[in-house]
């Protein structure tokens, strides 16, 4: 079965596409076939990092959920790693009118479910990556509910703090199996351990990475995946330890065996 992870934020501006599509790529590098789920249908952009632009998606989620397309027929592979490893975007359309009808007239959440296990099945997926839209809404909480594995993210804000608290009750209440934050955009001036340890201690979940605020970063712009650019950069070494704990799971099984 395919692990499913839904990367949240409370807010948005935190980085969360930027660290769903690294985590894909990361993914894939360690040999694993992943899916990349742009659910942020209100404001999607996830496929730019990919180097799609909007007019280049001529088949979205849009189409599926409203019975125009097949899932498959979404599906794009973006990436390719060396070790047999692959990404496939099923990206949102940027069009205007179907984002207003997405406000207006909402959707069927509950083809996402249906969605899901035909992409695992047909593209034999290892795992599944839900860039959900920010805040608390029925679409996202349909996707942390299903998920095995929640990554928050956040930056070092106070207004940020206070809305993953609430996110991060929601999480629990809903019974997600696994939960980690990810601390974006870290100042140097910040003691990243002191940190870690004190939003642990208020979360009472684990702190999986306190990623730093990179020039590099805002330089590329979305002009591509960090993690290809950047293979032995510190943010890039600090998601795959993410990737690991995430696959941590799947690799060993449920008895704890390899």
């Amino acid at each position: 079965m395919a692990t499913i992870v839904s990367v949240h934020s409370f807010r948005g501006g935190t980085g969360k596409s930027n660290t769903c599509a690294n985590l894909a790529v990361l993914m894939a590098r360690r040999g694993r076939r992943v899916g990349v789920v742009d659910a942020d249908i209100q404001s999607p952009g996830i496929h730019v990092l990919f180097g799609l632009r909007g007019d280049d998606i001529t088949v979205s989620l849009n189409d599926y959920l409203w019975g125009r397309a097949s899932i498959t027929d979404t599906a794009r592979k973006v990436y390719s790693a060396e070790g047999g490893g692959e990404v496939y975007l099923i990206p949102a359309s940027m069009k205007t009118n179907e984002i207003v009808q997405v406000l207006r007239q909402g959707y069927d959440i509950r083809r996402l479910t249906e969605a899901f296990r035909e992409l695992t099945e047909t593209l034999s997926l290892d795992a599944m990556l839900i860039d959900t839209h920010p805040g608390l809404n029925e679409e996202t909480l349909f996707s942390l509910a299903i998920s095995t594995a929640v990554v928050m993210v956040l930056r070092p804000d106070q207004q940020d703090y206070e809305g993953t608290g609430v996110a991060v009750e929601v999480a629990r209440s809903l019974e997600v199996p696994r939960l980690l934050l990810v601390v974006n955009k870290a100042p140097s001036t910040l003691d990243a351990r002191a940190l870690k340890e004190r939003l642990e201690g208020t979360f009472h979940c684990t702190v999986a990475a306190v990623l730093p605020h990179s020039d590099e970063m805002m330089t590329l712009g979305s002009a591509d995946v960090f993690a290809n650019k950047y293979p032995n950069d510190p943010i890039t070494r600090a998601l795959d330890g993410v990737v690991e704990m995430l696959l941590a799971e799947t690799d060993t099984g449920p008895d704890g065996t390899a």
